[in-house]
């Protein structure tokens, strides 16, 4: 995609054009997360951002009996339950 210029607004805001949204998964309007890397915005959706910390999670915990927030999280309940 070639580079597009944007006005910015007196209160910050940016209107991305919808070839933009769409080529950066943004069609749908929402949340996203803007962070400022070396100097450059970055902007994703939460979408985007869930996906990426899974793969990162997937990385690191593999396919491991356990390794899920699932698995965690009933594993803490179980835990609870048994010092009751």
């Amino acid at each position: 995609m070639t580079a597009i210029k944007a006005i910015m607004s007196e209160n910050g805001g940016v209107t991305f054009p919808p070839d933009v949204r769409a080529a950066a998964g943004l069609e749908h309007g929402g949340p996203v997360v803007i962070e400022v890397v070396d100097g450059e915005l970055h902007v994703r959706s939460i979408k985007q951002v869930m996906d990426r910390a899974r793969d990162i999670a997937r990385k690191i915990i593999g396919d491991q009996p356990g390794g899920s927030v699932d698995d965690f999280l009933a594993e803490r309940r179980r835990e609870a339950e048994a010092e009751d």
